[in-house]
């Protein structure tokens, strides 16, 4: 755990005692976890957004570079120089 021993543990917890009281702690750690679940379920609903969005914006880019090879590709064939007649 990011190099703390159980010694640094044990006098962070005696810190945290000192500091808030025996009864005012559960509660920190509950309200604690509660602000982690709703980080990671924000971060996963972002996700799934972003994934969302993404699926048509790719096609959309693939039509657009299919559309410019076509023209390429035309483009090319009026100027070519060495056509057979």
């Amino acid at each position: 755990m990011a190099g703390l021993g159980v010694t640094e543990l044990v006098v962070i917890l005696v810190i945290l005692l000192l500091l808030f009281g025996s009864t005012r702690l559960p509660q920190l750690a509950k309200g604690m976890g509660k602000s982690i679940r709703e980080f990671k379920k924000g971060v996963a609903e972002g996700e799934e957004d972003k994934e969302l969005n993404e699926a048509p914006r790719r096609e959309s880019l693939r039509a657009a570079e299919a559309q410019s090879l076509r023209e390429d590709e035309l483009a090319s064939d009026k100027f070519t120089i060495n056509r057979p007649r």
